[in-house]
């Protein structure tokens, strides 16, 4: 449902030894991997030539900090150049199954809906609920949503401990395992289960996804509608090519371990604030195979802000320094090689910061001091510099297959460097405290403390701008290639820092709700009150930005709505209408730009009953609509792609607003009646949202309420794709030979066409 070229398929090759196919590399990626090794090779050797005698000490940290760069490059080179493809095989019947999801001081509202999505998985399986924080309304919880509840009198060993203690509590086969956060999907065990038919496989692994696309990890292009997380890299490539020599690593969260396996090595691996690498290595040196099951199968919540996003990757790199000095990983015998030099590449990854840090100081430093960590021509170096640095952003981006991002990684780069540096502390330092990932909002000045190092890095840097200007207007101090390649060098620091503060500051900006809110439409219908005489039938609504407790109604506002009075309704959910009171909280404000303007006013939902209220909860959480709805693409343009004339970010204008449509079927059985939701900005929309599904090639014709009146549109119904959720099934029909029948016009329809769907009327 794009309306672009598709890109090409991966270049898919067999391999029964590690279960299905793997996707190799294209060519042009094979080409410029060793044309960038070979460049990079020979520029090294010409930089240890050029060092500056009267400044070798900082002469021989820059060279060491692109010696590690090349190193780290070639390791990834050869770790993401096959990547595994799986296919889930059917699970067996009679597995037992036991599902823990662990807590500590989580909200209710998020163990609620990650315990009921969890509860409703297919597959029969006992969910436990480990509250590690013996709090007697999570036992409430437990006990209202029919799971059992298990906690204990100490925290002793954190989250390992507290599997460890479920452990010696239960007695299934296997063991999915969830944080707090992470709500999973129906189907999570049914596309999990079929790989333990192998009695080696220790583990499955799935994608960690999050649903909140308003954290400071993810970047959003609404117009070309790309989606770029700093997780994505990892998780969509890294991961795969883990995979495929059996060292994908436990994550802690949507995954499912062998109990016998665990078993073996001593239960969940104790001593590190990161369990989850800790244990996999421990089961990769017991001989057990992993898997990664590369597919989103359960969404969580991302830190919303900067403060617990590296607060979180601070305890990740003192967990790999504490199980880098207590495991034997590069002399051990229990492991392959290949394994050793996954395993060393993770782990080392913190050590970036060092380089990244001195990257961003040497230049300021050149521009403040006159020293020159490189004593050579400026043209001369600019001829083995260029190619080395092109080549290397070209085979980034090629086998990063588009997820990637060099200018959003260098901005995260640029976030990160002083919290890597503060882990690798963690080699030396004693034990760390496992702290629970902070998935609310951070008092202000807690913020300012995390990007302190940053922000004296970026001031550091201008001021070494302004110095170098007015130095040299008085005299020359440095060559002139050495002024302005520095300068440059500056200049692009601090414009990736001021990126990254924009969206910083944006972040900080939109976080003003406690609860995240979909960007998807749904259908909503205003229904008489109480006692009332019958009214007449209301005309469908539309609302967007929907969380369990709030929405936003938009499009030609009811009197009552716009006065500010709380309406009786009922929204549209693919499991059915459900009863709803919407209450305005702020007046109606417009919403969009020119034409597409429209009024909008933000409401609370209040639920008659708690069914209505967990149908809307298992609609919205635990799977991609909200991807699928608004066609976001995690994938970016490749160099392959350029080359072969597919820009796959095309620009699809301003934001979309929905209406409700009165869709009539065509078909041999003779014309019935549908709900549909319909973009309001298209003349010939592409798409349609329907509630149940059309036979493809129907005859569809849709007639659609706007602020300037009656539209009608006829189309033909092409590709009918299911869009799944735990709650029910959407239907995204792409509209084929779409035109508009009827001018736009004030006039209702005939009877013919009742402008309310009869499946709304029905409330």
């Amino acid at each position: 449902m794009t309306d672009h070229p598709p890109p090409p398929p991966p270049r898919y090759c067999a391999d029964p030894r590690r279960g299905g196919r793997f996707e190799d590399c294209s060519p042009l990626c094979a080409l410029l991997s060793v044309l960038f090794l070979l460049v990079a090779t020979g520029y090294l050797i010409w930089r240890a030539t050029t060092f500056n005698q009267e400044h070798l000490v900082f002469s021989w940290l820059v060279y060491a900090a692109e010696v590690y760069g090349v190193l780290v490059a070639a390791v990834h080179i050869f770790i993401m150049w096959r990547l595994t493809q799986r296919e889930a095989p059917e699970p067996e019947a009679g597995r037992t199954v036991d599902v823990f999801v662990t807590c500590f001081n989580e909200p209710v509202s998020m163990l609620r809906r990650t315990l009921m999505l969890a509860r409703d998985m297919d597959y029969p399986h006992e969910t436990w609920l480990l509250d590690d924080g013996n709090r007697p309304e999570m036992r409430e919880l437990a006990r209202s949503l029919g799971v059992w509840y298990l906690c204990r009198t100490s925290n002793e060993h954190a989250k390992a401990g507290n599997l460890n203690h479920a452990l010696e509590r239960t007695g299934g086969e296997l063991i999915a395992l969830f944080d707090a956060d992470h709500a999973p999907g129906r189907d999570f065990l049914v596309r999990t289960l079929g790989y333990f038919r192998d009695p080696a496989v220790a583990f499955v692994q799935t994608p960690q996804e999050f649903f909140n696309l308003d954290s400071f990890q993810h970047r959003l292009r609404r117009r070309t509608r790309r989606l770029w997380t700093e997780q994505s890299l990892f998780f969509k490539v890294i991961q795969r090519g883990k995979d495929y020599w059996n060292s994908a690593f436990f994550c802690g969260t949507c995954a499912v371990v062998r109990r016998s396996a665990l078993q073996e090595i001593g239960g969940f691996a104790t001593g590190t604030v990161t369990e989850d690498l800790h244990t996999s290595l421990r089961l990769h040196k017991a001989g057990y195979r992993s898997v990664y099951h590369a597919q989103a199968l359960a969404f969580g919540i991302a830190p919303a802000q900067v403060a617990p996003f590296l607060a979180q990757r601070v305890r990740w790199g003192q967990g790999a320094m504490q199980v880098l000095r207590q495991e034997d990983v590069l002399f051990t015998p229990r492991l392959s090689a290949v394994q050793k030099l996954n395993y060393l590449a993770s782990m080392t990854t913190y050590f970036d910061g060092w380089q990244k840090g001195l990257f961003w100081l040497a230049p300021a430093i050149v521009l403040l001091t006159g020293w020159l960590p490189i004593d050579a021509s400026g043209w001369v170096f600019l001829c083995w510099f260029v190619p080395y640095f092109v080549l290397s952003i070209c085979v980034f981006e090629e086998l990063s297959r588009g997820y990637g991002s060099w200018l959003y990684a260098e901005q995260y780069n640029f976030a990160r460097f002083a919290a890597f540096i503060r882990a690798t502390l963690g080699l030396v330092l004693g034990p760390v405290r496992f702290n629970v990932t902070d998935k609310s909002f951070s008092p202000r000045r807690r913020v300012l403390l995390q990007v302190l190092p940053q922000t004296l890095l970026l001031a550091f840097n201008l001021l070494a701008i302004v110095w170098a200007l007015y130095r040299s207007s008085q005299q020359p101090y440095l060559p002139p290639y050495a002024l302005y390649f520095n300068l440059a060098w500056v200049g692009t620091n601090l414009l990736c820092g001021w990126q990254l503060t924009r969206h910083f500051l944006s972040t900080e900006a939109h976080h003003h709700r406690s609860d995240y809110r979909f960007d998807m439409p749904l259908p909503l219908v205003l229904l008489p009150e109480a006692g009332a005489a019958q009214a007449p039938p209301q005309e469908a609504l539309v609302i967007e930005n929907v969380s369990p407790d709030g929405c936003r109604v938009v499009g030609l506002l009811p009197p009552a709505l716009a006065q500010g009075r709380s309406v009786r309704a009922a929204v549209m959910l693919p499991s059915g209408l459900q009863p709803v009171r919407l209450v305005p909280v702020a007046g109606p404000q417009a919403d969009g730009e020119g034409a597409q303007q429209t009024a909008a006013v933000r409401c609370r939902l209040e639920w008659p009953d708690t069914r209505a209220r967990n149908q809307m909860e298992l609609m919205l959480y635990g799977n991609d609509l909200q991807w699928q709805l608004q066609e976001l693409n995690e994938r970016g343009t490749t160099p392959t792609d350029w080359l072969g004339g597919r820009f796959l970010a095309p620009d699809h204008g301003a934001r979309a607003h929905w209406g409700v449509c009165d869709v009539q079927v065509g078909s041999a059985q003779g014309p019935h009646t549908l709900l549909g939701l319909l973009p309001l900005q298209e003349q010939a929309p592409r798409r349609l949202i329907l509630f149940e599904p059309v036979a493809e090639g129907a005859s569809l014709k849709l007639s659609l309420r706007t602020r300037a009146g009656w539209r009608r549109v006829t189309a033909r119904a092409g590709r009918v794709a299911p869009l799944r959720s735990t709650a029910g099934t959407f239907y995204a029909c792409t509209l084929e030979q779409a035109r508009q029948a009827v001018a736009l016009g004030t006039a209702a329809p005939s009877q013919e066409e009742p402008p309310c769907p009869p499946a709304i009327l029905t409330a």
